[in-house]
Formats: structure tokens, sequence, C-alpha cells
């Protein structure tokens, strides 16, 4: 293949429709008349394009998680500013050409300093149960029967 990403014609016309489910994408590969070398040859360089855009989509999504929090906490600290500013000047309303300011007082927020010190009778317990899973998976493959779990085999194609 001259292209690391090049597919035949059959798979990447396949690659490009986002309307097949599990059923018909497994009926329309089986369909394919290809040799098994041929044919797997192009799965797994179809494979190969999906694992790079969904790196590139992670590296994206990433990227503006980062870009949205540091957007929301410069908004925070300008906002804090023109409080401080407003407050300092002793102005409960201001009006600029295109604004009105107005500083309000909002619900104070709890901050805890030091849960430590916080009397009993402010400290909520919570109990949370889940299931140990590596225990159950070694019981099981002990051959000792546990209700409500089961393993299931886990087999995939490692491409490399």
């Amino acid at each position: 293949m001259s292209n690391l990403f090049e597919l035949n014609d059959q798979f990447r016309e396949l690659s490009q429709r986002d309307d097949l489910d599990p059923t018909v994408m497994k009926d329309t590969l089986d369909a394919i008349d290809d040799t098994r070398k041929d044919k797997l040859e192009n799965l797994a360089t179809w494979a190969d394009q999906l694992k790079s855009e969904i790196n590139f989509i992670e590296d994206k999504q990433r990227i503006w998680r980062d870009e949205l929090s540091y957007r929301k906490n410069k908004l925070q600290w300008i906002k804090q500013y023109m409080t401080d500013v407003l407050d300092d000047a002793g102005i409960k309303r201001f009006d600029t050409e295109n604004h009105l300011l107005s500083v309000r007082n909002f619900k104070a927020s709890t901050v805890i300093d030091d849960a430590k010190k916080l009397p009993e009778a402010f400290v909520e317990t919570k109990t949370v149960s889940s299931p140990d899973k590596a225990a159950i998976y070694k019981a099981i493959k002990a051959g000792q029967e546990v209700p409500g779990a089961h393993l299931k085999n886990n087999r995939n194609t490692v491409i490399k």
C-alpha cells in the first residue's frame, strides 16, 4: 500500500457511512468478496485510521476543556476585579456607554478551611458499597461460584 491509511474502494465507501448498525456492518463486510488477507488488511488499516481520528478528537476535547476552564476563570477574575473597584469606590450602580454595572449580594459560599476541626454534628458520614471486582474475579477463576456475577471473555485483535 502506498499510503498508511489507503483503503480499497469498497472499504473506503463503508468507512464513510455513519448509518450502519453493527448487524448491517457485519452483513456488508461478509458480502465483500475479497481474500481473507485483503479483507483483514483493509480492516486493520481502517482500525488504524479510526484510532488516529479518536486520538485527534480526544486531543481537541482536552484543548477545548482547558480553554473553557481558562476562560471561565478569567471571567470570574474580571468580574471580581470590577466588584472590588466598585466596592472600593462605594458605588452600587455604575453606567458606562454600553453597560450598566451593579454590585449585588448573592448567597454566601460555605468554605471549609479544615474539615478535621469541624464539630461532629456538621460532618456527614457516607457509607458507599461497591462490588470488589478483583476479589470476585479471583474467586470465580479459582472455581468458586459467585451468585450475581460471572466472567465474560474479553477477546480482541491487537493491530501493530
